[in-house]
């Protein structure tokens, strides 16, 4: 397997941070519609279909939007919500659940590293777009506690903890344990030059031989939770499943401009039914759990054909309408990257 192309990618990722207002992939009436629906006033972020709590997933997600907006007041909204709410652990890391209706409002401490890299990675990258050194150096801090807390070494890959407890093989029979959809592709090459002293290029080669490899059933699909003890296997107590959290793992590979043609294929195939829709399978028995017809769901298995084949996306899901949260944001990444990166698959 080839090492990735981090200096290609690199150059990519200053493109999109330089882009201007104008010029915006995400558009200024999207960015409203999506903002309007999803974020408070004070800069909380809903997860509407999840009792309208608030993680850090979701605090990262919609900075990361706002700045591909251009949208820097909203982006300095949540950001302060998220400093505030969710940076109170003394490791540095975010805590990740936050409940309106409970106090204290955090309802669990522990981390989640993927929306640790989505604050880090949207810090750093709005930083460079607006030349701000303090968005900068907060991106730099949070991504050494990801590097000093989150990233280590097992069989010879560089992995990455879900969250600093409860995975690891001495907390469980079966550990340690990863999800291969925490590996936000793309962010690694932005924490080069923020935290030099983890390897994220490493990091970024273990994830993706990670997803290479760990594919179960004849749909070759790789599972939401994943045990990398003795045996790779879907983790014990979690669904066996391709599920909400891996649907996004070809989309967090397109947009990071790796895996390949022959991947990125092998696994629209296998998660879309006869009728296009993105599927929730079973890997036990490689059978259809649940088939997801929202366009944002839908966008993802048709991006990854526009990109392997040229097959033309339709129309319907190259406009925005926001439906929940995660779909809604998973539309607006995959919109945002085809406006970027591929004007191929636009008509």
């Amino acid at each position: 397997m080839k090492p990735i192309a981090f200096a290609a990618l690199m150059l990519v990722l200053a493109a999109g941070a330089a882009m201007s207002q104008e010029t915006a992939p995400i558009t200024e009436a999207e960015w409203l519609l999506y903002s309007d629906r999803f974020v408070t006033e004070e800069g909380r972020v809903l997860d509407d279909a999840n009792d309208n709590i608030s993680h850090s997933e979701g605090q990262g997600y919609g900075m990361l939007l706002a700045r591909i907006a251009g949208a820097r007041d909203d982006f300095e909204r949540i950001w302060s919500f998220t400093r505030r709410e969710l940076l109170l652990r003394d490791d540095g890391l975010a805590a990740w659940k936050w409940e309106a209706d409970q106090t204290p409002h955090v309802t669990d401490v522990n981390n989640a590293s993927d929306g640790d890299i989505l604050i880090a990675y949207a810090l750093a990258t709005a930083g460079q777009k607006w030349n701000d050194e303090r968005l900068t150096a907060s991106a730099a801090t949070l991504a050494e506690a990801i590097g000093r807390h989150l990233v280590y070494e097992h069989d010879g890959r560089v992995m990455l903890r879900p969250g600093v407890a409860g995975f690891s093989g001495e907390e469980r029979e079966d550990g340690p344990v990863v999800n291969p959809s925490y590996w936000v592709f793309e962010a690694f090459a932005s924490f080069e030059a923020l935290a030099p002293e983890t390897d994220w290029q490493a990091l970024a080669q273990g994830g993706l031989e990670l997803v290479s490899s760990a594919r179960f059933s004849d749909r070759q699909l790789p599972p939401d939770w994943l045990s990398i003890g003795s045996v790779s296997a879907p983790a014990q107590g979690f669904e066996a499943e391709f599920g909400y959290n891996a649907l996004r793992i070809p989309l967090y590979l397109m947009r990071a401009g790796m895996g390949g043609a022959g991947l990125i294929d092998e696994m629209r195939r296998g998660m879309v039914d006869e009728d296009a829709n993105l599927t929730l399978v079973d890997l036990a028995t490689g059978t259809t759990k649940t088939a997801l017809s929202d366009a944002g769901y839908r966008i993802i298995p048709a991006m990854a054909a526009c990109l392997v084949d040229d097959t033309p996306i339709e129309a319907e899901l190259l406009t925005f309408a926001p439906t929940v949260y995660y779909p809604s944001t998973l539309h607006l990444l995959a919109l945002a990257h085809l406006r970027q990166r591929h004007a191929e698959c636009l008509p």
